[in-house]
């Protein structure tokens, strides 16, 4: 794009008439446009070549244009004409920040009405679409608007009353075909308003009103004024009836902008050319240096960025926000605390250059996992350009990326010393996995080898101790794993097959050849990328009609988790590496129970293609105890570093995507990490995420499966039910049970609280919170029959449901005062009443590995080939074949005499 074209920025604006026919007037530039304020309708009294302040609330007189200032005001009215006459508006209105013109615009909708919405918006445009959508009765479905046929399924010519859009998105800039969405909505939702979010472009460098948009509005804090002393909002619009909508909730609201920031906003908007074009021309300096330096960069004028012609279609111009990563969150704040000229601050369009990392700053009130789930990179910095000497930024962005570690000079080709990137000597998993090299230099264990040996991998279940049911409706849970694992072994093939063996699922197998697999359709995730925020529903498509047979789809569970699996599979190749292997899984906890085995499914599934791709990489073995060094064993605990925990975890969140459409992420948490936490939707006016309780103490409980088919849906749908027929009652009950939530975190946390004590408290609030759980509707006869026979004289424990309830399982908390002989006695008594009881602990270690240092491994392809198998007669025995043949009840502990395993 050529961003030095003087007829880029034409305007079909109306002009003075021309003083002679025969040299007609051109419509006047952008730029000039900007520069010229004028409104003939409104000529000042005395010829005052800059608008004046009316500092007045109210003004003389009856029946005069201006009575009262929150009505209107002469300084706003210049300051409305000017932002409409550059924005290809009719109207525009302008309020008290970005915000409160977005609150202004959302107030058309009522309860009722249905909203599509990207998944990737400003943290503040989405507290109040959860505000609306909890408290207002409007639906919002987030979808990825960058690929426009994500938003088909959700319109509805009916109720689909407005359709919210950003592009490009902030932080990772992703490109929304604006004009194509326009037109998608109008075909099929005439009534539908089509808004956009259009503050990191500004109207210099893109107008939507000319691609369809309804109504644009603008954080005129940012470009519009540039210089960061002040707070506004911008409205533009050509439709008189939605003009006259938002007129009236503006004067009625009180929320239009004061004649001194109009007069301000003015003064900026009039340097928003020149200033834009300095800051653009300078940020793509500063995103070629970047990227030629080997980082991650995120900016729409880079030719590889995603999406970029449709941008170069709808706008003119890339903008001066960019962003990269670097591979390790520690590197990133070290190079953010060592710039000098770029001001550490959120926001951004001022004339100063600003950088941050969204992660800790602006979108730090966005739980890790939720950023997770979306694709937002803890180590990302974001760059504002300002105005200042190009040379002199691109030199305080060097220095500091070399006084971080992140660059060092050396000699280039030409004997020439020149820049090059360092990769993070500990960085995360995906740093290492870009570098692709040998696990730490380890002789035994290197990446060559990973797809020719037997990868062996666990992850435990978990159990919901407080607040199921009224975790859906903004009450905090408690969830904690359970030393009840699933397992998972992979097997080299060579065969240019790969099968996968669910063996609690009847004992399921599949297999598929490699190449036949919907490969056309796949766009893969890169090394050092994240998965987007959505499903590649294409691939999932494709996947399900292309890969499956009809007889795999006609079994549900066996369906999704073949789908699951084949998607990471395929969405993890990278550099033309197709492993050829065989997936067998299985666990020693209820499937279907409620106590998370989809999770750990996931979490082993996606640890072994993570493993087989080389994407993730162990640490290396420690060092021996010597007579100048002790090693102290920790058998295994905490011995998986934490990011190569979050890159499972990211993956494990996809996996659970496809096998439950919109899970949490606590159970996938709880299945990577061990331990418990405490979890909190977001929009119910709590601080929502995932925080782990700290100092958990592991506790013993009694696992009770009713085998009762549950039908979560179901109850969920009469809690909302029973809440929306008598509130009073259902929020008291739900109060309750966050006061019991709370509790139980603290007493889980507290290291000065005696075990005796921490029982007796436990006990006392699993009571309590059954009781409330009764009262909502959801336990069963099933879970009453197990709690009575539980709280019995002669055992007298607590017992509630847990997970989902209406069946599921029960949860016991074992004293450790319960003699050994009750207790075989009580799980004697539930097994007879055809109830299947598991004795387990709570709040272990989360994801482990086989440990791959010192193991002896099959390096070949196991026994599907006869010839193979007998020319391998005197190999070591596959992992596979012992697996699938040990009786459930001995697999943990022939598991776990394998030899030493790795745990997060």
């Amino acid at each position: 794009m050529d961003l030095t074209n003087p007829k880029m920025f034409l305007q079909d604006i109306p002009t003075p008439e021309p003083e002679t026919p025969f040299r007609p007037r051109q419509p006047y530039r952008f730029s000039t446009l900007c520069a010229t304020v004028e409104n003939p309708s409104q000529k000042d009294q005395y010829g005052s070549s800059s608008v004046p302040i009316y500092q007045t609330a109210t003004f003389k007189g009856v029946n005069g244009q201006y009575d009262y200032t929150r009505s209107g005001n002469p300084t706003r009215s210049h300051l409305e004409h000017h932002l409409a006459k550059i924005s290809s508006a009719t109207h525009a209105f302008v309020v008290s920040s970005g915000m409160a013109a977005l609150d202004t615009i959302l107030r058309m909708l009522k309860p009722g009405d249905e909203v599509i919405a990207g998944d990737d918006l400003y943290g503040g445009t989405n507290r109040i679409l959860a505000y609306l959508k909890t408290h207002g009765g409007v639906t919002v479905h987030h979808v990825d608007t960058t690929k426009p046929d994500t938003l088909l399924p959700y319109i509805n010519p009916e109720k689909t009353a407005m359709v919210l859009l950003e592009s490009p998105t902030n932080p990772l800039l992703k490109i929304v075909d604006l004009a194509r969405i326009a037109a998608d909505i109008k075909e099929r939702a005439p009534n539908a308003v089509i808004v956009v979010d259009n503050t990191m472009m500004s109207p210099y460098l893109q107008r939507p009103l000319e691609h369809g948009a309804d109504i644009v509005y603008d954080s005129a804090t940012k470009y519009l004024s540039g210089h960061h002393d002040l707070m506004a909002g911008v409205i533009t619009c050509n439709r008189d009836d939605l003009a006259k909508q938002m007129g009236f909730v503006i004067n009625a609201a009180g929320n239009a902008l004061t004649p001194f920031d109009c007069f301000l906003l003015l003064r900026g908007s009039k340097t928003l050319a020149i200033r834009m074009d300095r800051q653009q021309a300078t940020s793509m300096l500063v995103a070629q240096m970047l990227d030629r330096l080997g980082f991650k960069v995120h900016y729409p004028g880079l030719a590889e960025h995603p999406n970029r012609d449709v941008h170069e279609r709808i706008a003119d111009g890339y903008g001066a926000v960019l962003s990269f990563t670097t591979g390790d969150k520690a590197l990133s704040e070290r190079i953010v605390g060592a710039t000098r000229l770029w001001g550490i601050s959120v926001s951004f369009g001022c004339v100063n250059s600003l950088i941050s990392m969204p992660c800790v700053m602006s979108h730090a009130s966005i739980d890790p996992a939720t950023r997770a789930a979306r694709g937002l990179p803890e180590d990302l910095i974001r760059l504002c350009v300002g105005i200042e000497d190009p040379a002199d930024l691109l030199d305080d962005l060097e220095r500091a990326l070399l006084e971080a570690g992140a660059i060092t000079l050396t000699a280039g080709g030409d004997s020439h010393q020149c820049y090059v990137r360092t990769i993070p000597s500990e960085g995360t998993a995906i740093s290492r996995a870009v570098q692709k090299l040998a696990f730490n230099g380890s002789a035994e264990y290197t990446t060559e080898h990973n797809d020719d040996r037997e990868w062996f991998v666990s992850a435990p279940g978990k159990v919901i101790l407080f607040g199921e049911h009224a975790v859906v409706h903004g009450v905090t849970a408690v969830a904690a794993s359970v030393d009840l694992r699933c397992y998972g072994v992979t097997t080299p093939r060579h065969d240019g097959k790969v099968s996968v063996h669910f063996i609690d699922i009847d004992s399921f197998t599949q297999e598929w050849k490699v190449d036949d697999l919907p490969w056309d359709v796949v766009t893969p995730v890169r090394v050092g990328d994240l998965h987007p925020d959505t499903l590649d529903h294409k691939l999932v498509d494709a996947i399900t009609t292309r890969a499956l047979s009809p007889e795999v789809l006609a079994k549900p569970s066996a369906r999704q988790a073949c789908i699951a699996f084949l998607y990471m599979y395929m969405i993890m190749a990278h550099g033309g590496k197709r492993p050829s292997f065989n997936f067998s899984a299985r666990a020693t906890l209820p499937v279907g129970a409620g106590l998370g085995s989809s999770a750990s499914f996931s979490a082993c599934a996606a640890t072994a293609l993570l493993l087989l791709y080389s994407r993730i990489q162990l640490p290396a073995q420690p060092a021996p105890t010597t007579d100048g060094h002790v090693h102290v064993s920790h058998e295994g605990r905490r011995a998986i570093p934490p990011a190569l925990a979050e890159e499972v975890n990211r993956w494990a969140f996809v996996s659970e995507k496809i096998l439950h459409g919109n899970p949490s992420g606590v159970d996938n948490s709880v299945s990577v990490f061990g331990g418990a936490l405490s979890y909190t939707r977001p929009g119910f006016g709590r601080k929502a995420g995932m925080i782990p309780i700290q100092g958990f103490k592991s506790l013993k409980f009694l696992l009770t499966d009713s085998r009762i088919p549950r039908n979560t849906k179901q109850l969920v749908a009469g809690v909302a039910a029973m809440k929306e027929q008598e509130p009073e009652f259902v929020n008291g009950l739900l109060s309750a049970i966050q006061h019991i939530s709370d509790e139980a975190q603290r007493a889980l946390a507290d290291p000065q609280l005696s075990r005796q004590t921490l029982l007796s408290a436990l006990s006392a609030l699993i009571d309590e919170n059954h009781g409330y759980l009764v009262k909502l509707g959801v336990s069963h006869p099933s879970l009453e029959a197990i709690r009575s026979k539980t709280a019995s004289p002669q055992y007298a424990l607590s017992t509630k449901l847990t997970g989902a309830g209406g069946g599921g399982c029960a949860v016991t908390l074992v004293p450790d005062d319960l003699s050994e002989s009750s207790l075989c006695e009580l799980m004697a008594s539930l097994s007879g009443d055809s109830f299947v009881p598991y004795l387990t602990s709570v709040g272990g270690s989360g994801l482990g590995i086989l440990s791959p240092y010192n193991q002896p491994q099959l390096l070949a392809t196991p026994p599907e080939s006869p010839c193979e198998s007998e020319a391998r007669a005197g190999a070591v025995e596959s992992l596979r074949d012992t697996f699938t043949g040990k009786a459930t009840a001995d697999l943990t502990a022939w598991a776990d005499n394998l030899g030493r395993w790795l745990f997060v």
